[in-house]
Formats: C-alpha cells, sequence, structure tokens
C-alpha cells in the first residue's frame, strides 16, 4: 500500500495529571465592608469553578476550598474611625468586623461560591488556631535566623499626638513608573514596598498635615536573602509549569538590583556628589528622561538615598527586595510573642493573611470531612497541590514574600522545590483587574464599584458566573459593561447576557426538546440504542479539550468551548429531528433523542462547575446519581447510570419550564 494512502490517526494528546489532594484559597476580603463585583468576578468564580471541578475531577473528599474576612489591617482601623466619627456608629471594632464578615458570608452563598470554611482571622476557633499558626510561623523564622529587629522612620501626627497606621498616611509612592493613586505609609495601591522615608508628599488623614517622622523598632524578615532562590524560582516556573507568564514577569520585576533613578535635570547636582556614593553602575540612555545608578546591596542604596536626599536630588527609588515588615504598633492585630525585650507588637496584617490559609485548612479538618485529616497531608505532601486564587496587585506578597517565607520554614536549608514534608510553595493563579466601564475601580478611587448582591437585583449568579468566566483575565485586564448601569441607552443585548444566553436559551432549548420527545413519543423513556460514534468522538475531544482548559485555567477558552459544543448539539437536533418528523422515520427520531440526551448529559457535567444548580437540575430530570459527575465515567452513556433502561423513566417535564432561569426582571 502506498505511504500516501494510509491514513494515520493522530494519537490521543497525553491527559493533564492533578494532584490526589487540593487546597483551592481565594484572596481574603478585607472586614471593613462587603464585597464588590472586582471581589467576586476577578477571583471568587474562578476558584469555585476550579474547587468544583476537582471535586468533580479527582473526588469532593480530596478537595478544601477555604477563605475568610482578614478582620485586622489599618484599611479596617481607619474605616471603622470613620464610621463611627461620621455616621454614629456605636458598635465595638469586633462587631463591625463581625457584620461585615457576616454580609460577605451570604453574598458569597448568593453567588453559590462553595467554600469548605469562610472563617475569619481573629474570632471564633479559626481566630483562635490562627493564633497559634501565628506564634509558630514567627517561633520558626526567629529561630532559624530569618528576623532582624530594624528602627525604622514612621509617621507621627504631632497634633492627636499618635502613632499613624499604614492607611492613615497618603502620598505618592516613590517607586519609579509606579501608576497607583495613592502611596501609604511603607507600600502603595499597587502592592510596591519601599521605606516610610521614601514616601512624597506624606499627609495625615487625621490632621490634613505633614507628619513628624520617629524612628519605631519591629521585626523583619530578611527578605533579601532569597533574592537568588527566588529567581531560579521564577526560571523553574517558567521551565516547567503552566504558570502565567504575566505572573512570572511580574515577580521578576521585583527582583532587579537595588537602583535609583533621577531625572536628567538634576545632574548638575548630582554630580557634585557622585564620588561621595557607594560603589555603582552609573546608566544613562539617550531616549530615558532618567538616569539609573544600580548598587550591589541594599544598605549601598540606603546610604545613597540619604546622602542624595542631603543635597537636595530629587530621585525615585527601583523595585527590589527590601526588609518584609513582620510586626507593627497597631493594637488591632494579631499578638506577636515577645522576643528580646520588643513587647506590645502586633503582626503585620499582610504577613499573617499570607499563612490563614493554613490556619483555615487545619480548622475545617477539625469539623470537616475530608479524606485526611492531617493539615500536613495537604500543605506539605508532594501529592498534594495548594492553588491560590489571587489579583494582581497581591502579587509581590503571594509571589515574592509568601514564597520566601515558606522557603525559610522549610526544614534542611531552603530550596526553590520543596521536598516531601515541607510546606508547598502553592500554584498562583492571578488575574488581571476588572475594569468598571473601562476605567479600574476601587472603593478607594473615584470609581465606585457596584457591591456584588446589587448586581443580584438584575442578573441571576449564573448569568454573571459564565460572564465574568469569558472575560480571559489571564491575558489583559477586561471592561465590566452592564447595561442596568450604562448612562447611554445602548443598541442591542446587555454584554452581561452574552454568555448567560447560552444556558438560558440554547441549552434550556435542547433539554426541553429531548424530553418532550420523549414524553411524546416514548412515554418518558430513553430509548435503547448505542450513541452514534461521530457522537461520541465529538465529545470525547470536547471533553478533553475542557479537562486542558481547566488544568490551565484558561476559562475564557472553556466558555468558548462550550459555546460551539452547546449550539452545535442543538443544530444536530434541529436538523435531524426535522427530517425525522417530515419523513415519520421512527428509526431517526430514536437515533437522534439517543445521541442527544448524550450531549445533554455531557453538557451538563460540564456546565456542572460554573452553574451548579441548572445541571444538578439537569441530573434530578434524567433521573441519576451523581456519579454523573465523576470524571472516572466522564465518556461513559446515558444507560451506564441506569440500572434497568426499560424500567427507567425520565421525571416528566411540564411546559415552559427552564433549568437555566432568567432573573425575573428580564421577563417583564
Amino acid at each position: 500500500m502506498k505511504e500516501e494512502n494510509i491514513i494515520r490517526k493522530r494519537p490521543e494528546p497525553e491527559r493533564p495529571k492533578f494532584p490526589k489532594r487540593a487546597v483551592v484559597t481565594a484572596g481574603m476580603p478585607y472586614g471593613n465592608k462587603g464585597l464588590h463585583f472586582g471581589h467576586i468576578g476577578g477571583v471568587f468564580i474562578h476558584a469555585d469553578v476550579f474547587a468544583r471541578f476537582l471535586r468533580d475531577r479527582i473526588g469532593k473528599d480530596n478537595v478544601i476550598f477555604v477563605s475568610g474576612t482578614d478582620c485586622y489591617g489599618s484599611p479596617i482601623v481607619e474605616n471603622y474611625r470613620k464610621i463611627c466619627e461620621q455616621e454614629g456608629y456605636k458598635g465595638t471594632i469586633e462587631e463591625y468586623v463581625t457584620e461585615n464578615h457576616l454580609k460577605q458570608k451570604k453574598t458569597l452563598d448568593d453567588y453559590e461560591i462553595a467554600l469548605n470554611l469562610y472563617a475569619t482571622s481573629a474570632f471564633g476557633r479559626s481566630g483562635e488556631i490562627h493564633n497559634k499558626v501565628s506564634e509558630e510561623v514567627f517561633e520558626l523564622l526567629y529561630e532559624k535566623g530569618y528576623l532582624e529587629k530594624l528602627s525604622t522612620p514612621q509617621f507621627f501626627d504631632p497634633e492627636h499626638k499618635v502613632l499613624l497606621n499604614g492607611r492613615q498616611v497618603v502620598g505618592e509612592c516613590p517607586i519609579e513608573g509606579c501608576k497607583s493613586e495613592r502611596g501609604y505609609a511603607d507600600e502603595c495601591s499597587l502592592g510596591h514596598q519601599y521605606m516610610p522615608s521614601e514616601l512624597i508628599n506624606p499627609k495625615s488623614t487625621l490632621s490634613g498635615k505633614t507628619p513628624e517622622v520617629i524612628d519605631v523598632t519591629n521585626w523583619y524578615f530578611k527578605l533579601e536573602e532569597f533574592q537568588k532562590l527566588l529567581s531560579d524560582r521564577v526560571e523553574y516556573l517558567r521551565k516547567n509549569t503552566n504558570s502565567r507568564k504575566y505572573l512570572l514577569n511580574t515577580m521578576e520585576e521585583f527582583l532587579r538590583e537595588p537602583m535609583i533613578h533621577i531625572k536628567k535635570n538634576q545632574l548638575p547636582k548630582l554630580k557634585e556628589i557622585i564620588d561621595k556614593l557607594p560603589d555603582h553602575e552609573y546608566i544613562e540612555e539617550e531616549k530615558k528622561p532618567s538616569v539609573t545608578l544600580v548598587f550591589k546591596t541594599l544598605r549601598d542604596r540606603e546610604e545613597a538615598t540619604k546622602i542624595i536626599a542631603n543635597h537636595g536630588v530629587n530621585f525615585r527609588t527601583g523595585k527590589t527586595l527590601v526588609p518584609f515588615r513582620l510586626t507593627g504598633n497597631i493594637e488591632w492585630g494579631v499578638k506577636a510573642p515577645v522576643k528580646e525585650g520588643l513587647e506590645g507588637l502586633t503582626f503585620w496584617v499582610w504577613p499573617e493573611s499570607l499563612w490563614a490559609p493554613i490556619s483555615f485548612t487545619r480548622t475545617y479538618l477539625e469539623t470537616g470531612s475530608a479524606s485526611s485529616k492531617d493539615w500536613k497531608d495537604w500543605w506539605c505532601s508532594k501529592e498534594a497541590n495548594v492553588y491560590q486564587f489571587i489579583g494582581e496587585d497581591n502579587i509581590y506578597f503571594y509571589g515574592i514574600a509568601e514564597m520566601a517565607i515558606f522557603m525559610a520554614l522549610q526544614k534542611e536549608a531552603p530550596d526553590f522545590i520543596p521536598k516531601d514534608g515541607d510546606l508547598i510553595l502553592p500554584h498562583l493563579i492571578a488575574n488581571n483587574h476588572v475594569l468598571f466601564m473601562d476605567k479600574k475601580a476601587s472603593s478607594s478611587s473615584d470609581i465606585k464599584p457596584p457591591m456584588a448582591d446589587e448586581l443580584l437585583q438584575y442578573y441571576t449568579n449564573e448569568q454573571l458566573r459564565m460572564h465574568f468566566l469569558s472575560f480571559g483575565l489571564d491575558n489583559k485586564s477586561v471592561s465590566f459593561q452592564p447595561a442596568v448601569y450604562q448612562t447611554q441607552k445602548q443598541d442591542g443585548i446587555d454584554p452581561v447576557l452574552k454568555e448567560g444566553n447560552l444556558l438560558t436559551n440554547v441549552y434550556n432549548r435542547l433539554i426541553r426538546s429531548c424530553f418532550y420527545t420523549a414524553q411524546k413519543y416514548y412515554d418518558s423513556h430513553i430509548p435503547e440504542g448505542t450513541v452514534s460514534q461521530n457522537i461520541l468522538d465529538e465529545a470525547r475531544k470536547v471533553i478533553l479539550k475542557y479537562e486542558r482548559h481547566m488544568y490551565n485555567h484558561e476559562f475564557h477558552r472553556i466558555c468558548d468551548l462550550l459555546d460551539s459544543y452547546i449550539r452545535s448539539s442543538n443544530k444536530y437536533y434541529v436538523n435531524n429531528i426535522r427530517t425525522a418528523e417530515n419523513n415519520d422515520d421512527d428509526a431517526l427520531r430514536r437515533q437522534v433523542l439517543i445521541d442527544s440526551f448524550y450531549a445533554v448529559r455531557v453538557i451538563a457535567t460540564l456546565v456542572h462547575p460554573i452553574a451548579p444548580t441548572g445541571a444538578e437540575m439537569v441530573r434530578e430530570y434524567l433521573g441519576v446519581d451523581e456519579r454523573m459527575w465523576d470524571w472516572e465515567t466522564i465518556f461513559e452513556p446515558l444507560d451506564y447510570f441506569i440500572s434497568n433502561l426499560n424500567e427507567h423513566k425520565l421525571k416528566f417535564l411540564e411546559p415552559r419550564v427552564d433549568f437555566f432561569k432568567k432573573h425575573e426582571s428580564q421577563l417583564r
């Protein structure tokens, strides 16, 4: 036989490997407010869909999905102060945070975010365990020599005679090229870290005046010592994992050498003192408005900034690793252990929030049903993995600080590939911003985002879940533009409904058609027979693509895949059932129904993590058990789940019943 006449079947692609056990976490919202649409649409829905998929894929007892309210931190203290002064709130700060936690939890429930535990870092059993875990982490870091006492400048309001916490000081971020809306005491709204003395034009939010600067001693984690390990970690992730490229590129930006940027109009002043600066590399490029001084160590750069500032030269620093503050002087926080005479300190909110998911996992395992009750089987085992869904503003904390702290806690010398028994270095899924009407919206900006619960007055949670998944936040920031919030009436369909209509219109139509045909001709029985091979082959391709997209957290590709498959399945039914009806061809009608019910079953399984209520309703009407969601049986036809096809009857479907519903406001 000639070579060109041989039909070669392509080998099936290797299927992705999932861990035996998995922890899924989502970024922790501050306890000073409810959840806005960005919390839900930018992080929680994606985390929930992946957690639900993993429950179907590796077993629900092998997946723990935890998050919680971030109860501490200066934003909460500042908001509490304002609500008491401006709105006459009479409750304690504990009551204030608890009220917001309960609001957040209700919103998550309303969006069907199926957390195993939505905890708090301050109260109840989760608060107790979090205090214990925080103490354990501090003690281990101290014993291993990764903590140091540093006296650093802190802002003091002389009018109110108080030290100012992080959010009680606002100014401009000193980091070169930063586009954040505002800088706070030692970090900006985009997460850039710097020393308080570097903040430009600081103002106290209490008095509105320029605060004084006094030295205050705190514990710092020696983050800068992990520069090489973190660089090696990024390179390893780039070559061996499906980590998002922009995440790794952002992490690399924080791993640059210590730099100072000085505008060229400042060069005459700089030249007078340049010989007094520590050893550095001087870089001047023709097209850039600034020159760059690159130093060998952070200490050299700090010395240089003092000399430069004392001679009236304006400058900005570049991103680099600086000591990571572990404690603070704010009273509202997790109490830090007393060491070397430093008393009355609390943990800074960011570090303790990094290990809070461990605290919450340990809390859940005390009462929950899981395949193992030992938290180390979830956080320290080669058979497990941890998936953290975060926003792009938090890459520094999770991608840099958390990784370094977890490496420092390893039993032996730190390594960027943990050994079995060491803390897992979580797999990060960082999403870009969800914009609102093409502008970045945040609770601290001029563009106020709609609260998540407000959206449910106009859309169902399934419509919103589908829409937010379609954004492709792994690639870029995307604007959320619901028609109900647009000031000018737009022609055409509401953008929010496009993806949801796939379920409420097309898939609903296919399901109903199958049920009504079975009721009309076969007394609610599924006809006996074999699914057509081309239908099985097409479903197999879709299932494997879906699995790969889910493994890579490419949620927008899943939406595109479902769109194509649901529409083609509906088209197959419509075209072939018309032929069967026109020719009164019962054999064709039976085959179309067998094939279409198989498609309905496959689609329901793929939709289950995204629109769980509608998918469960499909399963209920099909009259099969929860094995339908199990990926061990993903390729099986419906009769696999039915012990006796002749006796099995579908649940009777009344006219005008929808499996995936529109919001009542859309029916008017």
